[in-house]
This record gives structure tokens, C-alpha cells and sequence, in this order.
């Protein structure tokens, strides 16, 4: 993958000590068969091996920086501010592009489209050793808008390609859901929204909220209720709850 001084799309990996998974997250990026991309990684001062993974792949990355940082969702500002690319994509460590194709792909859509504020797609779920788990919970709707989200966060976080102009900063308020809050407010800020149809990314089964559930579920329902309102976010949660413990009970996962 060869970098462009003018970039489509910056993408953007945010890692802590995670040596485990940042190699490979990185080689589904440097394999991508296109020249339009900018890659950032953040690092929050890790102490493991990941900084000499980083350094060992220089060759292949535009940006990098690696300091403490206030959690996740500062390391994605740091990223945001860091970016040059027309679109923003984040894919941390753990997570991968679906193919070595899915940015050949994403550019033909973007000129095919006239460069819609915000392209998504779909995701599957992946183990430790990027085995097949199955898809999302969730299903991504066929025309997403903001109004969307009354569902949850029905569009993954890492297949959520969004224009860098219209990206707010993470709202740091928020500890483990101020990505639903991002997406919800990249979607309200947009005017053409794409769905690509594709598989955009594959995504680790160990994330942050789903390590984090009560609290994750706490403010995801505070953020529903500055959008949305107290009465339609207690239906809708009745409605979620159902889905949710359907789909434990018929894959035995969540």
C-alpha cells in the first residue's frame, strides 16, 4: 500500500498494550490494493510489544503518535485531529478490513456516488483467531438515517465511513458509549447517506462495551432520551430487550 499525499480516506487505528492483535489489524490495511489512503495509528503510551510492531511497519504508516491519553475516545480525537483524509474510517486494533479489495471498492463508490457525508456497510463478527463467528446482533438497516439509532447502534462502529468535515470530536463525557453518540450525530449532521451493500469490516468479538454492558447500556439510554425523548426510548428499550433475548436464546451468544 503506497501512501497518497492527497488522500480519500484516513484510517484511523487507536491501540493500548495490545500486541496480540495490532499485526494483524495493520496487515489488512498495508494489503489493500489501492494508493489513496492514509494510515494514523495512536497509541496511548503502550508497555508491551506494540510500539516495536508499530515501528517494524513505518514504511507503511503517514502518522503515528504514542502518549498517555484519557481512554479510548480521546485517542480517537487525537486521531480525528491528526487526519488529512476526505473521509475518516476507524478500524482499532483487533478489528480488520473485510478484503484486501474494500477500499478499491469504497473509492468506486464514492465517485460513483458524488461523495455522499457518510458510507456504511455491513460487518461480521470475528474470534481471537480471526475465525468466522457470525454477523452482528443488530442488523444494519437498508436506509439509515439518525432516527435509526432508536434501535441501538444498528450500524457498526468500524463499517461507518464518514466525511472528515462533518466528524465531530468524541463527546469525552461519555466513557463507553460516545461512539453510538458519534455516529448518531455524524448521521444528523449528514445529507447523503450511502449504503455500500459490502461487508466493510470484521469485527474482534471483545470490545470495550460489550466488557462494559451495564454501563454501556446507562449511557446509550441517556443519550436515547436527549434524541429521541422519554416516552418513544422506554417503548423502543421494551422492543430491544425482546431482540436481544431472542437472539441470545437462538445463537447462544450475544
Amino acid at each position: 500500500m503506497k501512501i497518497s499525499d492527497n488522500p480519500l480516506v484516513s484510517i484511523i487505528t487507536v491501540v493500548f498494550n495490545s500486541e496480540k492483535y495490532l499485526e494483524g489489524t495493520i496487515q489488512s490495511i498495508v494489503s489493500q490494493q489501492a494508493d489513496n489512503v492514509e494510515y494514523i495509528i495512536v497509541d496511548g503510551a503502550s508497555t508491551d510489544g506494540t510500539k516495536d510492531i508499530i515501528t517494524n511497519n513505518l514504511t507503511h504508516i503517514h502518522q503515528w503518535i504514542s502518549e498517555p491519553d484519557k481512554g479510548l475516545y480521546d485517542a480517537m480525537n487525537k486521531g480525528l485531529k491528526m487526519a488529512k483524509g476526505e473521509y475518516v474510517w476507524f478500524i482499532n486494533s483487533g478489528d480488520k478490513l473485510f478484503s484486501d479489495t474494500t477500499i478499491k471498492e469504497l473509492t468506486s463508490i464514492v465517485d460513483k456516488e458524488d461523495h455522499p457525508d457518510v458510507i456504511y456497510g455491513e460487518t461480521i463478527i470475528i474470534d481471537e483467531q480471526d475465525k468466522y463467528i457470525g454477523p452482528r446482533r443488530l442488523k444494519t438497516p437498508e436506509q439509515l438515517t439518525w432516527k435509526s439509532l432508536i434501535d441501538g447502534l444498528v450500524v457498526c462502529h468500524q463499517s461507518f465511513v464518514v466525511k472528515r468535515s462533518i466528524a465531530p470530536q468524541y463527546n469525552l463525557k461519555y466513557k463507553i458509549a460516545a461512539d453510538y453518540d458519534w455516529v448518531l450525530s455524524c448521521l444528523k449532521y449528514s445529507g447523503k447517506i450511502h449504503n455500500s451493500g459490502l461487508v466493510l469490516s470484521r469485527y474482534l468479538d471483545n470490545g470495550l462495551s460489550k466488557n462494559n454492558i451495564p454501563k454501556a447500556l446507562y449511557e446509550r439510554f441517556k443519550i436515547m432520551i436527549n434524541n429521541f425523548g422519554w416516552i418513544k426510548t422506554l417503548g423502543n428499550h421494551f422492543l430491544i430487550s425482546l431482540r436481544f433475548f431472542y437472539f441470545v436464546f437462538r445463537n447462544k451468544r450475544f
